[in-house]
């Protein structure tokens, strides 16, 4: 069967030459090439080269030379429909069917290359006559020289209705091929077409290969008149339509031309305009590109990780450059896989690239680039911006928020770095919200006994060995979720407010919260992820714990299990109810005061069906 051209050239964009090739060939980096021992003939001097920039591969010893679809053909003898076939469930794309209109499109695509390209060599003349005269005027204000407009082959487009319509139709190209190319507008209402861009400077957008495409154009006015008299504002910046070439959220402005020094620095800059991109080159940074207009969209993400692993977004430093951020860190969660991520920029407030640029020169902008902050550090912003967290209620509220962001994270094992991250963050943050009461907590000396002093012990230690009473009840808790895993989804919002005094078993706490979010655990599927994680001499010390063993069994009642949890957390919260109690006093709020009073004697008189004197720190 035949595919469209321009399908195939999409399959060849989405997967990767270097990564396909390295899974038979090892590979070694090169300049902007790999090299390697070619798997078509044998060979003991490597002759056999890759470019991902171009797409090809090519081996000087047997002249082997293909691209991405070539190499499957050829190495596992797969006939053309097959590997295509193949590649793309790799890619995700959909296999078209291809049809008689489909090779008609392709033609016509085609001719339209040859249209937009027509037109960017006259859009080319306009500026460089008599009537581009004030938009020269107005780049070489910007610090454009004439090297520049032409290496990105700025244009202009006339003030008139017709003038492109005119200037092509001339040179024997339909007028239907124009308006397909979105170049000329066809109006509802029956009058006469005209031309999409008037009075603007016009910058080519160019494809993964550097075709022109489509174009953007530059108002040099903000007004124009109005048909019943007066003015109306117009847009300042317009962009080609969608047409059989150009979807403006699948190509980024300047990445052809940027392709090489990202691959060669390893860093890719994304920046909001047009002016943005070309400024960024001209001061030396030639890996810089920008989407058209709208947010990073899915699509370009994916084109700049071809190229490297966190492309740096340089937005404006203003409220739409913020929200720009925020949508793009939004929309790129879903996709991460392992090393694949993005950083983000701060620019000064009301500062762009080009802006700043002028102000401090490449010096400011290699600061800001050297400050970028990662995906995560964006979100955690984002997300406790929203509110303070000075209660319960809302570090609950911020938790709930940041772990949904984590689940829309597709890659399992990103999103459990990420769930790990932001528990370490929250564990800090609320850690921090409650330092008043600790230290009002630690001044109180005269503490009850059943706090200051335990009985019996944990794990063996009676009153030979002094043990801290709090970090043998964080013990008693991990031991019992670990036993028994069924309780996480009723406790684990207590546990992932806590704070544990030992670092060792804190880490082992936020690992644990992390499985809280999977079904159907049970001990030992719980035990073997722990061991995975460095847990080893952490999950020695739990099974150690003698004087709690009948709990820790597989076969204990779940109801004693979580009857002990809900002595042992109790106990632990103790102090900080106390301390709470200790502030009541002191304002004077005698319903709160009787109410923690109350609370107090209930948690230090509890009595259990069995002896627990002996198992759990500060039982009287």
């Amino acid at each position: 069967m035949g595919f469209p051209p321009e399908f195939l050239d999409e399959l060849r964009n989405r997967v990767s030459l270097a990564d396909v090739i390295g899974r038979r060939v090892k590979l070694t980096r090169r300049g902007r090439e790999h090299l390697g021992l070619c798997p078509f003939h044998n060979e003991k001097t490597p002759s056999f080269t890759l470019n991902e920039e171009k797409g090809f591969y090519h081996c000087f010893g047997c002249g082997a030379h293909g691209d991405v679809i070539e190499f499957i053909m050829r190495s596992e003898n797969l006939p053309f429909p097959e590997t295509v076939e193949r590649l793309a469930g790799d890619a995700g794309l959909a296999v078209p069917q291809s049809s008689p209109q489909d090779r008609e499109r392709e033609k016509q695509r085609h001719s339209l290359l040859e249209v937009v390209e027509t037109a960017a060599a006259w859009f080319g003349q306009q500026l460089a006559g008599e009537g581009g005269k004030e938009s020269r005027a107005y780049l070489a204000g910007r610090g454009l020289d004439q090297a520049t407009l032409d290496d990105f082959r700025l244009g202009f487009a006339p003030d008139s209705r017709n003038a492109l319509k005119q200037a092509l139709t001339a040179k024997g190209i339909p007028e239907d091929k124009l308006i397909a190319a979105g170049l000329v507008i066809t109006p509802e209402d029956g009058r006469d077409s005209y031309d999409r861009f008037r009075n603007r400077i016009i910058f080519p957008i160019g494809d993964r290969r550097g075709r022109v495409i489509a174009f953007g154009g530059r108002a040099l006015a903000e007004e124009i008149p109005a048909a019943g008299g007066g003015t109306r504002k117009i847009a300042k910046y317009l962009n080609s339509p969608e047409t059989p070439l150009f979807h403006k959220g699948h190509v980024l402005y300047g990445l052809a031309r940027s392709l090489p020094a990202m691959r060669e620095k390893g860093e890719a800059l994304v920046t909001e305009g047009y002016m943005d991109v070309i400024a960024l080159h001209r001061a030396g940074f030639a890996h810089a590109v920008a989407p058209l207009g709208t947010a990073l969209t899915e699509d370009q993400m994916r084109l700049l990780w071809r190229a490297v692993d966190e492309p740096i977004l340089c937005f404006d430093g203003d409220a739409a450059g913020a929200r720009a951020a925020a949508r793009a860190a939004e929309r790129a969660l879903p996709l991460l896989t392992p090393g694949k991520s993005l950083r983000f920029a701060s620019l000064p407030a009301g500062e762009d690239p080009d802006s700043l640029i002028k102000q401090g020169g490449r010096g400011a902008m290699d600061e800001a680039i050297a400050t970028a902050k990662p995906l995560s550090e964006v979100i955690w912003e984002i997300e406790t911006s929203l509110q303070s967290v000075d209660t319960p209620e809302r570090r609950a509220s911020l938790e709930s928020r940041l772990m949904a962001r984590v689940r829309t994270i597709a890659d399992r094992t990103v999103q459990d770095h990420y769930g790990r991250d932001f528990k370490d963050r929250l564990w800090q943050a609320f850690r921090t919200t409650r330092a008043p009461a600790a230290q009002k907590t630690s001044s109180r000396l005269h503490s009850p006994a059943p706090i200051a002093t335990p009985v019996g012990g944990v794990g063996g230690a009676g009153s030979g060995g002094r043990t801290d009473p709090q970090a043998e009840r964080e013990k008693v808790l991990l031991a019992l979720v670990i036993a028994h895993p069924g309780m996480l989804d009723d406790v684990a919002e207590q546990l992932g407010s806590m704070a544990f005094s030992a670092t060792s078993f804190d880490a082992l706490r936020q690992e644990i919260l992390l499985l809280a979010e999977r079904e159907n655990l049970d001990k030992e599927a719980v035990e073997s992820h722990l061991l995975e994680c460095g847990f080893r001499d952490a999950l020695k010390t739990l099974s150690e714990m003698k004087n709690i063993a009948s709990y820790l069994h597989a076969d204990a009642a779940d109801g004693r299990a979580r009857a002990l949890w809900d002595h042992t957390l109790n106990l632990h919260q103790l102090p900080e109810i106390e301390a709470q109690l200790k502030e009541a006093e002191q304002a004077e709020d005698w319903e709160r005061f009787s109410s923690l009073k109350n609370q107090i004697f209930a948690i230090t008189t509890e009595s259990f069906e069995d002896d627990l004197s002996q198992r759990v720190p500060g039982r009287v």
